[in-house]
């Protein structure tokens, strides 16, 4: 006979680990989807919290007395599902960072799309790089990357066992800061460098002949150049997802150190 019953000590440890996978579920890239049903994501992150607490064993830190304390203990879950997601979820901004820069190059930054993604209005360029990231993620199996990294967060930070290091936290936001421009200027390094050319083209011409109008000419020369250069470029898009994953990578783990 099955014996399916079990303690109030049992559901809190149980209550915990759900705290920290629907916070991690409710912002990570993918499972955060807008368009994804808010039953979907629930019920996910229950079975994925069942899953885990049938895989772990209870942690002897969980130790409280009150209703506050076990109020902060679920407070510091959440907030550690929160920042692992969103280590993740920063990352993802890189290519609207670089789609941003290539309309401005290339005159379409006045034109916005909203991305489904994220709900918010972004470039014409960022929202084609933001399809592109969220199919390779799907391709690649990052999206189970991600759920094996917040299952192995568990034996790393237990429950009740993240201790929150502000100055490892701002080292980390510091050097993401700056793989975030690396990053999106080498995602959109040819239509830059083709726009730049473009532009010292049609300063020469600017001097050789000044009765044509520039401006109306250098306008369409613009927009026909930068998407001539993202459709010959379209090939490279897996690599420079490949240097958005490689940094998802490396944030999800600083994170974790962070917390340690």
């Amino acid at each position: 006979m099955v014996d399916l019953g079990f303690s109030i000590y049992d559901l809190e440890y149980f209550l915990l680990i759900l705290t920290r996978v629907s916070c991690f579920v409710f912002i990570a890239p993918f499972f955060s989807m807008r368009n994804t049903p808010n039953r979907v994501r629930v019920g996910f992150s229950f079975f994925v919290s069942l899953l885990l607490y049938q895989s772990l064993a209870p942690s002897d830190a969980v130790t409280f007395e009150t209703v506050y304390e076990y109020a902060v203990i679920v407070m510091k879950e959440a907030v550690a599902g929160l920042l692992i997601g969103f280590g993740a979820t920063i990352c993802t901004s890189i290519v609207n960072f670089a789609g941003a820069i290539a309309d401005m190059e290339t005159g379409l930054s006045m034109a916005t799309l909203l991305d489904p993604t994220t709900r918010e209005n972004t470039s014409i360029t960022g929202v084609m790089y933001q399809y592109v990231l969220m199919m390779m993620m799907i391709a690649t199996g990052m999206h189970r990357f991600l759920l094996g990294a917040l299952a192995d967060t568990f034996t790393l930070i237990p429950v009740n066992g993240a201790v929150f290091n502000s100055g490892k936290l701002l080292d980390v936001m510091v050097r993401f800061l700056g793989d975030y421009v690396v990053i999106g200027f080498r995602i959109v390094l040819p239509v830059f460098c083709s726009i730049l050319l473009l532009n010292a083209v049609l300063g020469v011409l600017a001097k050789v002949s000044p009765q044509m109008n520039m401006f109306a000419v250098g306008l369409q020369l613009k927009i026909l150049v930068g998407l001539s250069v993202i459709f010959f470029t379209a090939g490279l898009l897996p690599g420079a997802a490949d240097f958005v994953f490689r940094e998802m990578e490396q944030m999800i783990v600083s994170f974790v150190g962070a917390m340690q």
